[in-house]
């Protein structure tokens, strides 16, 4: 069926063997067909049939995930679609995945352990050597100072200087103190507080010393690379050491041990680079392994990716299923577009062929007063359209579809907003750009606004080609007028009237064929004339995509045998609208024919306040007021056609509010003849709870809530008839900014850089230019015209005919598995 109506629909129900369900539902689910109805709505999901296997394909996903996590942070990705098809069995692909997990998570562990290990000896490897070069600079001054006589008392002491002479330390061995220390690094940025705190702990009872280390360290606690420095704290007493070391791990400082054995600090530094060079090769022998694994996974992580989600969905699809009570098969209704029977005939006798089952699956259509869901066949042109449409509210089904209309409709009226063919053209290279890459940008992942204008890309086609042609009638290359279709009508009477008004150009030739005539630009009469003429357009436009809109809710009634909403709804709007509003479009298209000078203001605003009286000057066309004659006892007025459309105007409002209500009261009482209940149809035993509910539903009729959204509805159109009108007006206002802003562009930057006669302010000039009419006029407008060209087709038009109160049709398909997270 084309795309005016949806696909009909029936409601079709599966009887399917346990031993073919499986097949079954994996060959319905290539086919993408049907849309499974929950018959286990009010079971959990653990109570369901196939929870188990739902929970080990989650399982898979989960590993399959960590996978990926693995592959991005070593910087693989998953390889192209592998050709081989081993590994189709579940069973053997969960097994093998728990294995490759169990293989990863130990070499990450001993990867890290050994990490750990390798910067815990890289720090201790820094603080041998930054100690032991204080250490050995510190003996190496004291016996330097050993050496001089008489050093102890003369001159100032150094702080390397040893705090007890040799004389006095063998004076008195009992009054000998022994000095310990601490060595380890500590974050730079806690340096100097870690130093605080040492001294207040203690009151002063230690010696720090500190050194920075040139490069970052990577810490072997949190593997992150961070400037440390290597400390030493002397201290004196066990009560001082206990307070050193809980301040140490308090901020976070790795404490190594030190001798202060020159030649065994030598003889450990040799040890620990020993010892560094083999982790660093058991790492990186590691590392490789991972790597080779991981790449492994990676030529088989797409397969097994849609394996594991084919599954989960089908057994998600089979909990949906109910069991029959001899629990030898399994029961499943849905919705299928009425041509896709064959198909899924043919794949449920495939399924049971190839399952060697010897009982088939019975299809057959079961009789239902549901209302279907929607389903209209798109292609990628058509696509994005209908995602506009339903953006607003899907179609109810079966009822006239807006996106037949909105492929013409919603491009004509951006590009009436938009109308510069030299904007045009830009939009359409750039929509030219995503069509001919379309293969390659679709298997792509883009960021949101390129995927959404990719999405996109025929809708900006089209306005793009209608932005050239109504450039082409507005006469507009950026703002610029070219004689394309001829020599304008006008030309000068003298010299001086180049820079006057067109008070000085005289017609010299026929009219311009196509568009504006070049003529009008530049002119001080150019802004009313565009003025009177787009805002009279927009008038036409709108008066007629109004009335196309009244026009499919007839079609509608038509569809669905509905005479009450053609009598009473259909032909009341029609005459008011165009009582009113069709009249003011006849009286446009008449001015332009005949060049009259009547004020279209003051003939529809007198219209209301005084219709019988005199026109005069603003009289279009005979009888368009009055008509009078004389007899020899009084004067008659016979008035025609305002008169006669101002009074069928008024008579529609209560046309439209008063008989509908009264009339499906009447329909009601007959239907049901005074019983409170109706007796219930026979149906299948699966469809008789909603067939009594549907029957219930038609019981409760209140004649109150009938007449009040009658009265709404009515009143929302003829308030909706004036304000649609000028809403439309829209368009030509945003025609006016577009030209007004591009001729700003053109005129005070790139002209005014021109007339400097200077190359660098021409460059930097036309460099504004470009930069202002891209951002501006190719991006701004763009959404601006395409924001307003969206509200007049769901407002404006769609509201007219328009219920969009249907749900869409998800059939089960392997096609439309996303790739979100489980």
């Amino acid at each position: 069926m084309d795309l005016f109506r949806s696909e009909p629909m029936h409601l079709v129900q599966l009887i399917i063997p346990i031993e073919s369900s499986h097949l079954t539902v994996a060959y319905l689910g290539d086919l993408g067909l049907i849309q499974f109805k929950d018959l286990n709505a009010e079971k959990s999901p653990f109570q369901r049939t196939y929870a188990t296997q739902i929970k080990r394909c989650g399982e898979m996903a989960r590993k399959l995930r960590f996978f990926r996590e693995q592959m991005s942070k070593a910087g693989l990705s998953p390889s192209a679609w592998s050709l081989t098809q081993a590994d189709d069995d579940v069973d053997t692909l969960e097994a093998k995945l728990g294995e490759l997990e169990a293989e990863l998570v130990e070499i990450n562990a001993n990867s890290e352990k050994l990490q750990r290990a390798y910067n815990e000896l890289l720090e201790y490897k820094i603080v041998l050597q930054k100690a032991g070069e204080y250490f050995q600079a510190a003996q190496s001054s004291a016996t330097a100072q050993q050496r001089e006589s008489g050093s102890v008392q003369s001159g100032e002491e150094s702080l390397e200087t040893p705090l007890l002479t040799e004389q006095e330390m063998t004076t008195d061995q009992s009054k000998q103190v022994k000095l310990g220390f601490v060595t380890g690094l500590v974050p730079k940025e806690k340096a100097m507080a870690f130093e605080r705190i040492l001294f207040r702990a203690t009151r002063g009872n230690v010696f720090l010393k500190q050194a920075a280390v040139e490069e970052p360290v990577i810490d072997p606690v949190s593997g992150e690379k961070v400037e440390k420095n290597v400390f030493v704290v002397f201290y004196s007493g066990e009560r001082a050491k206990s307070k050193i070391l809980k301040i140490c791990d308090a901020f976070g400082a790795n404490r190594y041990p030190f001798t202060e054995d020159l030649g065994k600090q030598a003889q450990m530094i040799t040890e620990v680079s020993g010892r560094l060079l083999e982790l660093k090769t058991t790492i990186d022998s590691g590392l490789l392994h991972r790597g080779n694994l991981l790449q492994s996974i990676g030529e088989q992580y797409d397969r097994w990716n849609v394996l594991v989600r084919r599954e989960k969905s089908i057994y998600h699809t089979l909990n949906m299923l109910s069991i029959d009570v001899t629990k030898k098969c399994l029961v499943a209704e849905g919705w299928s577009p009425v041509f896709a029977t064959k198909p899924i005939q043919d794949a449920l006798q495939r399924a049971t062929c190839d399952s060697n089952s010897q009982v088939g699956a019975i299809f057959q259509v079961l009789r239902t007063k549901e209302s279907p869901p929607t389903y209209f066949q798109t292609n990628k042109f058509t696509s994005a359209f209908q995602e506009i449409v339903d953006a607003y509210g899907v179609a109810k089904y079966q009822e006239a579809n807006p996106a037949v209309y909105t492929v013409v409709t919603f491009p004509f009226l951006f590009a009436v907003m938009f109308g510069d063919w030299g904007h045009g053209i830009c939009l359409l290279l750039a929509t030219l750009v995503f069509i001919i890459r379309e293969k390659k940008l679709s298997s792509q992942k883009l960021g949101d606004i390129t995927e959404m204008t990719f999405g996109g890309r025929y809708v900006i086609l089209m306005m793009a080609l209608f932005s050239i042609y109504t450039g082409l009638i507005y006469n507009e290359f950026f703002s610029v007028p070219f004689e394309l279709f001829g020599r304008s009508a006008y030309a000068c009477r003298d010299l001086s009237c180049r820079d006057s008004t067109t008070i000085g150009l005289i017609k010299v030739r026929d009219a311009y064929p196509f568009g504006v005539d070049p003529a009008w630009h530049g002119s001080r009469s150019e802004l009313p004339f565009l003025n009177s003429l787009k805002m009279k357009m927009s008038i036409l436009i709108g008066v007629a995509q109004m009335n196309l809109g009244i026009l499919l809710s007839f079609f509608n009634a038509k569809f669905f045998r509905s005479n009450l909403n053609i009598w009473f709804q259909f032909i009341p709007q029609f005459i008011f609208l165009n009582s009113l509003f069709g009249y003011l479009s006849l009286l446009i298209i008449i001015k332009w024919c005949t060049g009259s000078k009547a004020d279209l203001y003051h003939v529809m605003i007198y219209m209301f306040l005084s219709p019988t009286d005199d026109l005069g000057e603003n009289q279009l066309f005979v009888g368009q007021k009055t008509t009078q004659f004389t007899d020899s006892t009084r004067l008659m007025r016979v008035f025609l056609y305002q008169l006669v459309l101002l009074l069928l105007a008024l008579v529609a409002v209560p046309w439209m509010l008063l008989p509908k209500p009264f009339l499906l009261k009447s329909q009601h009482e007959k239907r049901h003849g005074g019983q409170s209940y109706t007796p219930l149809q026979e149906t299948d035993d699966s469809l008789q709870l909603e067939a009594n509910h549907d029957s219930h539903g038609h019981e409760e009729f209140e004649f109150s809530e009938i007449f009040v959204h009658q009265l709404i509805h009515t009143i929302e159109f003829v308030l909706g008839a004036v304000s649609n009108t000028a809403s439309y007006l829209r368009l030509w206002a945003l025609s006016l900014a577009h030209s007004e802003l591009s001729s700003v562009f053109y005129e005070k930057v790139l002209l005014l850089a021109w007339g400097f006669n200077n190359v660098f302010i021409l460059i930097v000039g036309l460099i504004v230019f470009i930069c202002a009419t891209i951002g501006v006029l190719l991006v701004m407008e763009t959404l601006s015209a395409f924001l307003h060209a969206l509200r007049l087709h769901w407002v404006e038009f769609q509201n007219k005919f328009y219920e969009g109160d249907g749900y869409k049709f998800y059939p089960f398909s392997f096609a439309l598995l996303g790739d979100e997270e489980e």
